[in-house]
């Protein structure tokens, strides 16, 4: 872990894995360090908003803390109707029903926000899902669309571009400006896709 200094209130962490980046930040959220305000993952860094009077060796000190069992857990029906669902089982060599499985059976983890308001980079992804993204970014992915790319699967907020591979479509609400907190998957909260 590398710290860098982040303006007056804030600290970067660097990390060499996305592992360490999820571990290390779900224990100090556990730890309720003392000036604290905020803990915001990355793919591979993790920035600490402090009161700018906290101390940054205790954030050494609270990586050794075991993360706690207490993470939240949220279950999506999907649609499995997606458009590149066909191409995406012929690139893994699997029927679609495969792919569906596959992706199914999964335990998801919430690694990061970030793209847009209520996207999640979920983690757990099967490895013979892994494909890069879409060699032609689509203009418009619609509201509610499952979809896989390199290690992550997540599913889109709202409408917007996007070079994912399209699996189906759920409709949960993914971010609600009159909810507290307004995201439904926030960093740490295990995930489960289920076919409908």
């Amino acid at each position: 872990m590398r710290l860098l200094p982040y303006g007056p209130r804030a600290v970067l962490a660097e990390f060499d894995t996305l592992g360490e980046v999820i571990s290390t930040a779900s224990a100090w959220r556990a730890a309720h360090l003392p000036g604290v305000v905020d803990i915001v993952p990355a793919a591979r860094t993790v920035l600490v908003v402090h009161d700018g009077r906290f101390d940054t060796t205790s954030l050494f000190a609270a990586v050794a803390l075991v993360e706690p069992d207490e993470r939240r857990h949220i279950t999506i029906d999907v649609l499995y109707n997606g458009a590149d669902l066909a191409a995406v089982a012929a690139a893994a060599g699997l029927t679609t029903a495969g792919v569906v499985e596959l992706h199914s059976s999964a335990v998801y983890t919430v690694a990061f926000c970030g793209f847009m308001p209520g996207f999640a980079y979920l983690v757990g992804l099967p490895a013979a899902l892994h494909l890069p993204r879409r060699a032609t970014p689509r203009t418009r992915v619609p509201v509610g669309s499952v979809a896989v790319a390199a290690e992550f699967t997540g599913v889109y907020p709202r409408e917007s571009p996007g070079g994912w591979h399209l699996l189906g479509t759920a409709d949960a609400v993914l971010w609600d400006d009159a909810a507290t907190p307004p995201a439904l998957l926030a960093p740490g909260t295990t995930v489960r896709f289920r076919q409908r």
